[in-house]
């Protein structure tokens, strides 16, 4: 899995009308698939959003923030507050979604003060292996009619 050595990037926002609280997901993935369902279920409020690294809006995105490697092929979370947004990759948009749902998960954001260079070796391990492990589709997750108002495309 190839993603760039930094996990946080932040810009001006683009023209794009992005939610507060995005995440990106590879959405061929099925553990990728099953992470959206598990999130969804923790965010009662509907306050996370989501759309697939394969879709439109993570192309827009990747166009507004050429820094952004193509290669991304997991989660990333992206947070829009007043025109700025900040994109966080790997065990950063983890800790961040963690952060943002509710439960006894959301402690798991206090592991964001581990040094990053540990905690990224341990996503990108596991991402290297989650095909293998979980699968892959051969297209995007497709959302029932109750959950489509949480996805951008």
């Amino acid at each position: 899995m190839a993603v760039a050595p930094a996990t946080s990037h932040r810009a001006p926002s683009a023209p794009l009308a992005l939610p507060a609280h995005l995440v990106l997901f590879d959405g061929v993935c099925v553990f990728c698939e099953g992470a959206v369902r598990w999130i969804m279920k923790r965010d009662p409020d509907a306050r996370i959003r989501f759309a697939p690294l394969q879709g439109e809006t993570a192309a827009a995105l990747r166009r507004a923030h050429p820094q952004l490697p193509e290669s991304i092929d997991s989660m990333v979370y992206v947070e829009s507050r007043d025109g700025v947004e900040s994109i966080h990759l790997r065990s950063a948009a983890a800790f961040r979604i963690f952060a943002q749902i509710r439960g006894p998960w959301r402690g798991l954001a206090w592991l964001r003060i581990l040094p990053r260079f540990l905690t990224d070796r341990a996503y990108d391990a596991f991402a290297r292996v989650r095909y293998r492990l979980f699968g892959k589709r051969d297209v995007c997750l497709v959302p029932n009619p109750e959950e489509r108002d949480r996805f951008l495309d």
